[in-house]
């Protein structure tokens, strides 16, 4: 499988030459492979979003690589340009970032960027729109006149009408409640199965990440500490509450479970939870 984008050995440095220099990225190399959903996970100033802004060239490597379809971004300043619509970014609160004076406008803002013919830019709104779950009426109102979790669509939905490859999310979720929050990834698992987009999420919601993604990249001290599938990482949930992460609530259950010197196995969603119980009990569990 060849993998829709490669980041190889990047490392990147705030403020070099001056008392403020920092090593935000020290040596981060992975892959993302088409379809895929990848969550990742790490601490405040873990390097995360400095990351992000990397795989779709808004920040240039002090050193490494960025490869989209095998080649680099940073190669041509065309190949620059297309990163910037083929890897979509959306950054935590998007909607602080709405300006128009419709939705509709809002949501067209990146096609037009792309010189697109006005009838492809219609019906990108307008799927992009249905993706989010946006009505044809909402569409012709302000965004301003919308809820919290109205205007997140719809600046989810100003990304996804770029139709990117690759779509990656800052806490797409962060201040919204449990129905918007449900919503709201619904949307994007939607876009995913009907374009096979890559994801990639930032979340501090392990619930989220150990219940949605294929793979989970752990970001700790601007290394790449991890990377692996959600059992492969929870399995080593004493080793993420020592980086000062959280682990899922159910993880920590049976964690107590095992101190106690029950034999349980190690499991990070409900549904793993109640298979073990039962199997506990010798399938006695039948409710």
């Amino acid at each position: 499988m060849n993998p829709i984008l490669e980041v190889k050995n990047l490392n990147y440095i705030y403020s070099i030459g001056t008392p403020f220099e920092h090593k935000a990225l020290d040596n981060v190399s992975f892959t993302l492979n088409r379809g895929e959903f990848v969550g990742i996970i790490g601490h405040t100033g873990s390097g995360k979003s400095t990351l992000m802004q990397h795989l779709n060239g808004l920040l240039k490597p002090t050193s490494g690589q960025i490869l989209l379809d095998g080649k680099d971004i940073w190669s041509d300043k065309q190949l620059t340009r297309q990163a910037r619509f083929r890897v979509g970014l959306v950054f935590q609160y998007p909607e602080y970032q709405l300006f128009e004076e419709t939705v509709y406008k809002d949501i067209a803002f990146g096609p037009k960027n792309m010189g697109l013919k006005p009838e492809e830019i219609d019906r990108r709104v307008r799927e992009a729109a249905g993706f989010v779950g946006l009505t044809e009426a909402q569409l012709q109102v302000s965004p301003f006149d919308l809820s919290g979790g109205q205007k997140r669509r719809v600046a989810i939905a100003g990304v996804i009408a770029m139709e990117p490859e690759v779509l990656i999310l800052d806490e797409p979720t962060a201040g919204l409640d449990p129905s918007g929050r449900a919503e709201i990834l619904g949307n994007i698992e939607a876009y995913r199965k009907a374009k096979n987009a890559t994801i990639m999420m930032v979340s501090h919601s392990m619930e989220d990440v150990a219940r949605l993604t294929d793979r989970l990249l752990v970001m700790s001290g601007s290394c790449l500490a991890m990377d692996g599938t959600p059992d492969e990482v929870f399995t080593r949930a004493q080793e993420l509450v020592d980086m000062g992460l959280s682990i899922p609530q159910v993880t920590q259950v049976f964690l107590k479970l095992k101190e106690k010197g029950l034999d349980v196995p190690m499991v990070y969603t409900i549904e793993q939870a109640v298979a073990a119980l039962k199997q506990i009990k010798g399938g006695a569990v039948n409710a």
